[in-house]
C-alpha cells in the first residue's frame, strides 16, 4: 500500500492541490461578481476552468479518503487477525491502483491547449473506394470513442465518396481533454484486408491521414485580414435535408497569403456555415505557426521528422490474421472488432506515456 500513498502523494505535489484550492477560491469570487456575465464568452470559459480545477482536487481528495478507509481497515483486521478483511482490502487496492493510473495518465495531459476541444480531419488515400470506405471506417472508429467518453461530436464537414465511404470528413470533438487524447492520433492509418469491393477478393493496402487540431477560441490571436480572405459560397452536396441542398449554403475560406483552405456544408444556414469554417481556419492557421515555431526549433537541434503520407502510424490487419498494431509504442492487440467499435484508449495511453518518458 505504500507505493500507492507514495504515487498519491507525487500526483498531490505535482498538481499543487493547495493552489488548486486556492484557485477555486479566487474563481468563484469572480463568478460572484455583479459584471461577471457582462462577457459571456469570457464567463464561459471561467466556469469551464472552475469545473477542471474543481474535479482534480475532488478526485485527489477522493483518492486520499479511499486510501486512509484502506489502512484504517487494515489496521483493524491486523490487530483481531481477522483475516476476512482481507479480500475487501485487495478489492480495495486494485480500485485505488486503477484510479492512480488514470491520474497519472491526466498528469500527461499538462500541455497548453491538452484541455480544448479538438477539430479532427480524416483525407482519404490513393486506392478510390477502397481507401474511401477506410475513411469513413475511421470516422465511426472515432465517433465511438467520443461516444465513450461522453463527449460531443459535431460534423463540420463531409464530402462522401464516389460509390461509398468519404472522400474527406472534419469533425469538432468538444469535451475535457478531447485534443489531449486525440493527438495521439494525428498521422496516416493504414489498412490491410480483403476487399469487399474486388470481384476477386484479392486483398488490399488502403491509407487514410488524421490531422488533429485544436479549437483555437477567442482569448488567443490570430490574426487574420479580412483583405486575405476569398469566401466563396456554394450548394452542398451531402446529407443534411432538402433546404441544404437547394441554397448556397455551404462555405469555403481560402487564406490568400498561405493558400490554406477551409470549408462547411453541413449546417443548416450560411450564417453558421461561416462560424464553423472560421472555427477551423483558425484552427488551421495556428497549426501553421506552431509547425513553423517547432520546425526551427528542430532546425538547431537536428531533429525534425515530418509526418509523411507513407510513414503509417499504426497498421490495422484483417487479413490474413487479425492484429492493430502502433508503430510508434508498438502497443497492439488482435481484437480488431473492439478497436473498430472505438476501444483505442490503449493505444494513446501507450502513446502519451512514451512521450511523458
Amino acid at each position: 500500500m505504500s507505493r500507492s500513498k507514495r504515487s498519491l502523494m507525487k500526483w498531490g505535489l505535482h498538481f499543487d492541490i493547495a493552489g488548486k484550492e486556492a484557485k477555486i477560491a479566487e474563481l468563484e469570487y469572480k463568478m460572484g461578481e455583479p459584471s461577471f456575465w457582462d462577457n459571456p464568452d469570457k464567463a464561459q470559459l471561467t466556469m469551464q476552468e472552475l469545473t477542471a480545477v474543481k474535479d482534480s482536487v475532488v478526485k485527489y481528495n477522493s483518492l486520499n479518503a479511499q486510501y486512509e478507509d484502506m489502512s484504517i481497515l487494515w489496521e483493524m483486521g491486523t490487530e483481531d487477525k481477522d483475516e476476512s478483511v482481507y479480500d475487501d482490502i485487495n478489492e480495495a487496492i486494485t480500485s485505488v491502483k486503477q484510479q492512480i493510473e488514470q491520474l497519472e495518465l491526466e498528469l500527461m495531459l499538462s500541455g497548453e491547449y491538452d484541455g480544448s476541444n479538438a477539430i479532427l480531419t480524416l483525407h482519404a488515400g490513393a486506392g478510390g473506394t477502397e481507401a474511401q470506405d477506410w475513411t469513413q471506417m475511421l470516422l465511426r472508429m472515432y465517433v465511438r470513442w467520443a461516444e465513450r467518453r461522453n463527449l460531443k461530436v459535431e460534423t463540420m464537414d463531409l464530402l462522401p465518396g464516389d460509390e461509398a465511404g468519404v472522400k474527406s470528413a472534419t469533425i469538432m470533438v468538444s469535451g475535457r481533454n478531447a485534443y489531449g487524447y486525440l493527438k495521439a492520433e494525428k498521422g496516416v492509418h493504414r489498412l490491410v484486408r480483403i476487399s469487399p469491393f474486388d470481384a476477386n477478393a484479392r486483398r488490399h493496402t488502403s491509407f487514410s491521414a488524421c490531422d488533429v487540431m485544436p479549437e483555437i477560441d477567442d482569448t488567443v490571436e490570430i490574426d487574420i485580414n479580412p483583405v486575405d480572405l476569398r469566401v466563396d459560397t456554394y450548394r452542398a452536396s451531402g446529407a443534411g435535408g432538402q433546404h441544404i441542398n437547394k441554397t448556397d449554403s455551404a462555405v469555403r475560406m481560402t487564406h490568400l497569403p498561405t493558400g490554406i483552405v477551409a470549408q462547411c456544408q453541413n449546417q443548416r444556414s450560411q450564417i453558421q456555415n461561416r462560424e464553423q469554417c472560421m472555427k477551423l481556419l483558425r484552427a488551421k492557421l495556428f497549426e501553421l505557426e506552431q509547425k513553423k515555431q517547432a520546425e526551427a526549433k528542430a532546425e538547431i537541434a537536428g531533429d525534425y521528422q515530418a509526418i509523411e503520407w507513407g510513414s503509417q502510424i499504426r497498421s490495422y490487419v484483417f487479413h490474413p490474421y487479425n492484429m492493430v498494431k502502433d508503430h510508434r509504442t508498438n502497443a497492439e492487440t488482435g481484437n480488431t472488432q473492439a478497436v473498430m467499435d472505438g476501444e483505442i484508449d490503449q493505444f494513446i495511453e501507450a502513446y502519451l506515456k512514451s512521450k511523458a518518458n
